[in-house]
Formats: C-alpha cells, structure tokens, sequence
C-alpha cells in the first residue's frame, strides 16, 4: 500500500508541469540574472578611476609619484581636469620634509566604499615612491571565517535555498485538492495512517528538491561563465554538499506541509507561503548577503532555516567542508523539519477527524 501511495504521489507531482517549471526555472533564471548584475559589486578586479594630476612642486618627487599612477591600470589620469572623478592636488612643498598632504577634490558622485579604495589605491602608490619599492609593500592574506564570495557563489546557494522552500506550491494544491475528494478521509478509512500519508506526500519533494539542486549547480558551473562571470567551483566535499542539501530540502518539506494542512485553500496557502519564503529569505542572506548587513541583522539571520542552509552551502564552496564542518547547519535544518512536519502530522488529523 505505501509504495502504491508513494507512486500516486510521483504522479501527481510530476503531472503538474507549471508548478515543475517554475521550481526549476525560476530559480535557475534568478541565479543567471544575480550573478551578472552583481558581478562588479563583488570584484575589485574592473573598478576604474579618472583623475587629473595638478602638480604645483615640479620636483623630481613629485613627477615620480605621478608617474607611478600613471602605471597603474586602473588609474586613468587625464589632461584636463574637465570629466575627471578626482583632482589630486601635489603641494609645493611635496619634495620637503615634512611634506604637505596631497588634496583630494572629489568632482563627482561616488560611493564611499569606492572612496576608500581609490584612497587605498593612492596609499600605495606614494608609499612605493616615498620607499623606492618596486614591489608590494604589504600583503593581505584572509583566514577561511573572512573569505567574502564573488557573486557566483553568493547567487547559486542563494537561490537553491530560496527554490527549495517554494515547493510550497504544489503541495499545496494536491494537498487541497484531495482533501475537496475526501481522498485523505478515504485512506484514512481504509487504516492508512495520518504518518504514511505525509511521508509518501514528502518522498516525491525529496527528489524534486535534488532535481533542483544539481540544475542551479549545473548553471552556476557552466551557464553563468558565458556572461564573463565566475563559474561556480565547488572546493569541499560531495558528501557535504549532499547532506547539506538533503537536510535543507527535510526543513522545506516540514514548513511546506505545515502550511499545506493549514490553509482552506491552494491560494490562500501560496500567498502564506510565498510571504513566509520572502521574510525568510530577506532575513536569512538570499535578498541581501550577510557580510554587508549590520551585526543586528546578522544576529537576527540566525533564526531563519535559509540562513542555515545557506551558511552550509557557503562553507563547502569558501572553506571546502567537510561533512563534519556542516553538521551544525544541517541538524538545525533536521530539527526544524522535523517539528514542522510532526505539527502539520497534527493538524492534518484534526482536520481528517472533524471533516474539515
């Protein structure tokens, strides 16, 4: 009887072509689209700069420094001073000590994160000239718990976890529907119990949500590097990679189904659902990354399963995990599943037993 149930359940799932399309395209389309437009957000490596040089000193020092920014490739000094984002200005007494500072006029609208790289830029190029140091003063090196992503990889675990969770939709509907039939008062007649009925209903999501796993690594590894973006590069272990993600999928599965028996209706249950999914995610780190909100929201990412499962998918392609590494994130997501789906177990034998 459960694998006849289990087999119904495939049926169902499967027969829903637009509910399919839209858990594998929609995210797929997202992640393309992400990973372009944030490309340059995430890079240093095509941020220009246009600036004029006035130099006042005339001094050999002076002409040494400019001529170390005009070295610089990603520094554009200009003739006039018309069209320029910078004015530097080399004080008369440059060549002296203790030399005057150097006059930055900022000429038009700028960030200030890309302020502090154009200062950054300077910094090292007066203390190459100011040292006679052909080569980098200084390195920087990041242990694994700083290693910021490229937009790739922020883009694809991002949008796995937020695609996941929108298996909302169809469940809902076969959920609804049979309950309309009195399909589910029927095999709880014939002794099919409240437990059977959920796991059959969760096996079939189980393999969509992997389905939808290896389609948003496939794009991120090969569609996306067609836009001259970074392909994505998985450095920790498959093993991680798979328990992470069915640990994920359990936690989807388990509010999914919560919602599903709660709802009177498919719509009323894609409106709870699809508001649900965005507060999670907006405060999980798949609208907006976790390392540029303010510790307040960091702190409060903590309590959304999205931010769970995407810190997991984040340490396999950052700090390549292990599958010990990830087994704080995915007994979270199992955890939470499992309370999810033993409440809507409740709620759907109240339901059968009064008829509702």
């Amino acid at each position: 009887m459960f694998r006849a149930m289990i087999k119904k359940e495939f049926l169902l799932v499967f027969r829903d072509k637009h509910a399919l399309l839209a858990l594998f395209v929609m995210p797929a389309v997202f992640i393309l689209i992400m990973s372009v437009a944030m490309r340059d957000q995430f890079t240093s490596k095509n941020i220009e700069f246009s600036l004029y040089a006035n130099d006042m000193d005339k001094s050999q020092a002076s002409e040494r420094f400019i001529a170390n920014l005009k070295a610089d490739e990603k520094l554009r000094l200009q003739e006039k001073e018309e069209g320029a984002q910078f004015v530097l200005s080399v004080p008369k007494n440059y060549s002296k000590e203790p030399a005057s500072q150097i006059t930055i006029n900022v000429k038009e609208s700028i960030k200030s994160d890309q302020l502090e790289v154009f200062k950054s830029m300077l910094l090292a190029r007066l203390l190459g000239e100011k040292f006679e140091a052909k080569q980098s003063l200084f390195t920087v090196e990041y242990d694994n718990s700083s290693k910021i992503p490229n937009s790739t990889q922020q883009s694809v675990p991002a949008w796995i976890v937020f695609g996941m969770f929108f298996i909302i939709i169809p469940m809902s509907t076969i959920y609804v529907n049979e309950r309309k039939q009195n399909t589910l008062a029927r095999l709880n007649s014939m002794n099919v119990s409240v437990f059977a009925m959920s796991v059959s209903k969760s096996v079939p999501y189980l393999v969509v949500n992997q389905i939808q796993v290896f389609i948003m690594l496939g794009v991120g590894m090969f569609l996306v590097p067609l836009f001259d973006t970074p392909a994505l590069e998985i450095n920790g272990s498959f093993m991680a990679l798979g328990g992470i993600s069915l640990a994920l999928s359990f936690a989807a599965i388990g509010v999914s189904s919560l919602i599903a028996v709660s709802a009177s209706s498919s719509e009323q249950a894609t409106t709870i659902g699809g508001i649900l999914n965005i507060l999670l995610g907006a405060i999980g780190g798949v609208m907006v990354p976790k390392f540029i909100m303010p510790e307040s929201m960091r702190t409060l990412a903590e309590f959304s399963p999205m931010s769970w499962g995407l810190d997991g998918f984040m340490d396999i392609f950052l700090k390549s995990a292990d599958l010990n590494m990830i087994l704080g994130d995915a007994s979270k997501l199992v955890a939470f599943g499992l309370v999810s789906l033993a409440l809507s177990m409740l709620i759907l034998r109240i339901r059968i037993n009064r008829g509702l």
